[in-house]
C-alpha cells in the first residue's frame, strides 16, 4: 500500500481505538473492539476488514470466533511511533478513564515491550550503569549482555527478524523506551516473574513488591513512597564497550535524555483498582537486525 492509503486507514477514529487498543499485544474479538471502541459489531467487523487488508492488522479464526491482533513488531512500531507525534494528551471524559490513564502512563505494555515511566525508567537505568550506550547508536554492552544472562534472559534463543535493540519514542514520556528483542525479552521475563502485572484487561502494569525489589536489585531503580511513588537514583558509571545490536536512529526518532544527575521519577502502581533465529554472537552487529 501507498503512504497516503496507509495513512487513510490509520485517519478514522474508531479504526485508530483499535490499534491503539491492540497495542497491549494480545489478540481481541470483534465484539471486545466493538465494545471498546463503541460501535456495533458489523460497523466494527467493517473498519477491521479494512486494516486487515491494509496489513496492520491479522486475524485468527477459533470456531465462530473471530481474533484479530496486530500484524507484527512493525506495526506496533508505526502506530505507537504516530500517537508520539500527537501535540495533547486525551483528555479523560470520567473518573474511571482518569484512573486508567493515569495507570498506563506509570507502567504499560507498548505491543511486546514495556512503555510509560517504568520503560523509559529501565532504559535510563540500563543507560546510567553501563548496560546500553548510544555513543554510535543504541546498543547492549558487554556488560549489559552479562547482565541479561545473569537474570536469566537469553537472547540467543530468541527469533533474528526484527532489530537486537532499538528505541521506541515514548508518547507520554515523549522519551525513549527499549524495544526490539532487548525490549521484548525484558517484558516477558518480568511477566513470568510476576515483577509486573496487569491490572484489569487493558495495557496498563503494576509493580508487585517482588518487582520493586528485584527491580532495584537488578537495575538500581529505587521505589519508595506513598502511593507507589517511586524514585531512581543511581550514579552513571563509565560506559563499557558497546557489543550487541546498534541500533543508529534520526534525532526524532531517539530525542536527548533528560539525564541529569542521573535521579528519575517513576510511579508503580501498588493498590487500587482500574480498569524474535540463531545465537547472538559477541562481536558488534552494527545495523544487523535480529
Amino acid at each position: 500500500m501507498s503512504l497516503a492509503q496507509t495513512a487513510a486507514l490509520l485517519a478514522d477514529q474508531t479504526r485508530a481505538a483499535f490499534c491503539m487498543a491492540l497495542l497491549d499485544g494480545r489478540a481481541w474479538t470483534v465484539g471486545e473492539l466493538a465494545r471498546h471502541a463503541r460501535v456495533s459489531p458489523p460497523t466494527a467487523s467493517e473498519h477491521l476488514t479494512r486494516l486487515i487488508a491494509g496489513g496492520l492488522l491479522a486475524e485468527d479464526r477459533q470456531g465462530r470466533h473471530r481474533y484479530v491482533r496486530l500484524a507484527n513488531p512493525t506495526a506496533a512500531a508505526l502506530i505507537e511511533d504516530l500517537a508520539s507525534y500527537s501535540p495533547l494528551m486525551p483528555t479523560p471524559k470520567n473518573l474511571r478513564e482518569s484512573a486508567q490513564m493515569s495507570a498506563e502512563a506509570r507502567a504499560r505494555t507498548c505491543y511486546d515491550h514495556l512503555a510509560g515511566t517504568l520503560g523509559v525508567a529501565i532504559a535510563d537505568a540500563m543507560t546510567d550503569r553501563g548496560f546500553l550506550t548510544d555513543d554510535r547508536g543504541l546498543a547492549v554492552t558487554e556488560m549489559g549482555l552479562a547482565r541479561l544472562t545473569d537474570l536469566g534472559i537469553d537472547l540467543a534463543s530468541r527469533k533474528r527478524s526484527r532489530p537486537v535493540i532499538r528505541p521506541c519514542l515514548d508518547w507520554t514520556e515523549r522519551r525513549i523506551h527499549l524495544a526490539g528483542v532487548v525490549g521484548a525479552a525484558l517484558c516477558d521475563w518480568a511477566l513470568r516473574r510476576h515483577l509486573i502485572e496487569r491490572i484489569g484487561s487493558g495495557r496498563a502494569l503494576r509493580v508487585t513488591p517482588d518487582g520493586q525489589r528485584v527491580l532495584g536489585e537488578s537495575f538500581g531503580i529505587e521505589m519508595c513512597g506513598r502511593d507507589g511513588m517511586a524514585i531512581v537514583r543511581q550514579q552513571r558509571p563509565t560506559p563499557a564497550p558497546s557489543v550487541l545490536g546498534r541500533h543508529s536512529g534520526s534525532a526524532a526518532a531517539h530525542p536527548a535524555r533528560k539525564t541529569g544527575s542521573g535521579s528519575h521519577s517513576v510511579v508503580a502502581e501498588s493498590s487500587g483498582p482500574v480498569g524474535r533465529t540463531g545465537a547472538l554472537s559477541k562481536p558488534a552487529l552494527s545495523g544487523q537486525k535480529a
